[in-house]
Formats: structure tokens, sequence, C-alpha cells
């Protein structure tokens, strides 16, 4: 058959790209829907997940089904995907030697993970990471000998774009999961808001992972878990996303290229992890730490006038883009659409 069969195994649950399937889910499985139906248009695209339990489906193109602890796949592929294990890209690699397999690094790796960086040169095991940041940061912990590291970044949709909400002075949003630091963004939340009594916080909760936050400050107002459509409704309303925290180092971020690409500036630390290769402007990113920074950025972009620019989508994260990027890089071949089945 050929093609490139994705193999997903960390997911929480079987999901597809269909109507709200990814709900609840992170940035992870959202770049992978969007990736393989964008590559579904031009080869066989199969998706194979360890949490799905039902029959196979056909969903916008790609087939989604499960997969079997021996790895085997009935499909033969060309090239092989494997969402971040290192473990099972070897295995893959042993079970199918007529298959290129590639690992596509979404996070950092643990330490664990060092026995294997000397084991996926010799079985031909490459690494796709999503940020420029993330490879030189993968490049370090793999060390000489390690194995063949590119980057490709994460996509935001074509269509993705401002419109003509009215942005809300006193709304900021945090939308993430609260292990990314949103204790601290409390704290700082709380800290500016004695400068700005008026200022609010939409917390919105993809809810896959509990977390202790500490107190809640005045002024938050919790989301919970919202789909697609309405949290970037709420980013245009938004003054900035509000993400003031050191602790949690994205190696994309998603949330943020999208929050741009409405309109939506986000407050970001600088220096840490991808958020400065992925804001549209680098204003965006200051000194967290430093409270004054952060009023004085809050206090800029508050007094802005109506229908200034403050972000902007990048046009090398858009799909169409990224698609590109992934068919070079997986060595991709035209196939004609009559040759696919639907």
């Amino acid at each position: 058959m050929g093609g490139v069969t994705f193999l997903d195994p960390m997911a929480p649950r079987a999901y597809t790209g269909g109507p709200g399937e990814l709900e609840g889910l992170g940035g992870t499985e959202a770049t992978l829907v969007r990736v393989s139906e964008s590559l579904a248009t031009a080869m066989p695209v199969t998706v194979r997940q360890s949490a799905w339990a039902r029959e196979g489906e056909r969903v916008n193109r790609a087939h989604w089904c499960g997969w079997s602890i021996d790895c085997r796949m009935d499909e033969r592929p060309d090239v092989i995907v494997v969402i971040n294990s290192w473990k099972i890209a070897l295995k893959v690699a042993r079970l199918h030697p007529d298959s290129r397999v590639i690992v596509w690094q979404h996070v950092f790796p643990g330490r664990h993970n060092r026995a294997h960086a000397a084991a996926l040169p010799a079985a031909d095991v490459e690494i796709v990471c999503v940020s420029s940041t993330h490879a030189r940061w993968l490049c370090n912990f793999a060390g000489p000998g390690g194995p063949r590291i590119s980057h490709i970044p994460n996509p935001i949709p074509d269509e993705l774009a401002p419109d003509a909400t009215e942005r809300d002075r006193d709304l900021l949003i945090y939308a993430s999961s609260p292990h990314k630091g949103l204790a601290q963004v409390f704290r700082r939340f709380d800290r500016l808001r004695s400068r700005f009594p008026t200022l609010r916080l939409a917390v919105a909760d993809p809810g896959y992972l509990a977390w202790p936050t500490g107190p809640q400050p005045d002024g938050v107002v919790a989301l919970g878990r919202l789909a697609q459509p309405e949290l970037h409704r709420w980013m245009r309303r938004a003054l900035c996303l509000f993400y003031p925290q050191d602790h949690f180092a994205e190696t994309f971020g998603l949330v943020i290229a999208e929050a741009n690409a409405v309109g939506c500036p986000a407050l970001l630390h600088r220096g840490l992890g991808a958020n400065d290769e992925v804001v549209s402007d680098p204003s965006q990113c200051i000194d967290t730490s430093d409270d004054d920074a952060i009023e004085e950025r809050i206090r800029e972009w508050r007094i802005a006038r109506p229908g200034t620019t403050l972000a902007a989508a990048r046009p090398e994260f858009r799909l169409s883009s990224i698609a590109v990027q992934w068919r070079a890089a997986i060595g991709a071949w035209a196939i004609p659409e009559s040759s696919i089945s639907t």
C-alpha cells in the first residue's frame, strides 16, 4: 500500500479529526490531525493509536485505527512516524526494516531516553522536532553521534485571522493546561490587578490534567474546556494571552501562534523555550519576573487605538506551508487524487 502511518502511543483516549473529537486534548493531537488530514489529500495516510478500541474509521480521507502490542501493520507503509516514543520507534524499525522511521518529537524527552540516543542512528531512525529551539536543545541532549534531527513547526489553520470583534482592554486570557505555570500566572495576575483593579483573567483549561494552582485570585473567570471556535472567539476579545510564567518551557506553543493569528498578542517570558521563535513580534517577550515590565506592556496594549495591529499570523506556520514541509521531509510523492479511497 505504501504511504505514511502515524503511531500515537501517548494519547489518553482515541480521537479523529471529526467534530468534537479533539475537545479535552492538547496541541500534539490537534497538530497530528491537521498534518495527517492534509497529507491524506495526496497519499495514503493511516493513524494508529494505542487508546483506540473500536473499529477503524475513515475520517477526512485518513484511516484511523488501533495497533497491536507487536507493532505489526497490514498497510506496509513507506514511512512510519512515531509520536514521542524512542523505544517504540526502535521496535518498529526492527519489525519494519523496509520502512523509513521518524520520531515526531513534541516534548522534551526524559533522562531515560539518553540510553536510546545512540541506538536511534544505528537503526536509521531520525527525529523531527517542532521548533528550531527544540531541535537545538535535543542535539545537546543526544550528544555527539546522536540521530539526525530536523524541525517542522506546528501548524495553524490557513483561515485563522482577526475579525471585527472589539477588544476588551480589561480581559486577559490563559488557555493552557494548569501544569504550564498557572500557579505562577495567578500570582503575577494578582499583583498586576492591584495596579489595574478592573482586570479579569479568563482561564480556559482543556481538562486533561489536574494540577494544584494555589489560591485563585479575585478577577479570575473559569471557562473550563472550550471547543476551538469558542476559544478563538475569546482570544479575539481579549487584550492578550496572559502567560507570564518561567516554569514551563514550550517546545513550540501552538496556543501562542493561534492567539497571534487572530490578532491577540501574548505576554511571555523572554528566552523560555520557543517563546521568542513563535511570537509575531519580539515585544511580546519580556522579563516576566519584573512586575513593572508586565505593567508597562499591559498599559501599552490597553491604550493602543482600536484597530491597531498588536499581533499577526506567521505565514510559515500556516497549514498549507507546513504540509509542504512534511511532504518534503518524508520524501513524499504526488499520488493522483483518484487513486486515494475516500
